[in-house]
């Protein structure tokens, strides 16, 4: 039983972070295209959980799913400012 549930979440969470890479690239807008890059970093340090990883799991959710997301919209900022500052 415990074994089912554990498969049908990997499941889940594979396909969160396929449907998120691909949103990502459908995207037309840059903001929605690094909001669902981050959901795939989230959906991926998820999964690292599950794989019983939790020290890659919580580098990949500080890098992956903050720090990155965090980086690229003070960059689409900037450049839409057109370096004002």
């Amino acid at each position: 039983m415990t074994s089912n549930i554990i498969f049908v979440l990997n499941t889940l969470v594979i396909i969160g972070i396929v449907v998120s890479a691909v949103l990502a690239v459908q995207f037309e807008k840059s903001l929605s295209s690094i909001i669902a890059l981050g959901t795939t970093g989230a959906f991926t340090a998820l999964e690292f959980i599950l794989l019983q990883a939790p020290d890659v799991a919580i580098a990949e959710a500080a890098v992956g799913a903050v720090l990155t997301t965090v980086i690229f919209v003070i960059t689409l900022r900037k450049t839409k400012e057109g370096g004002k500052k």
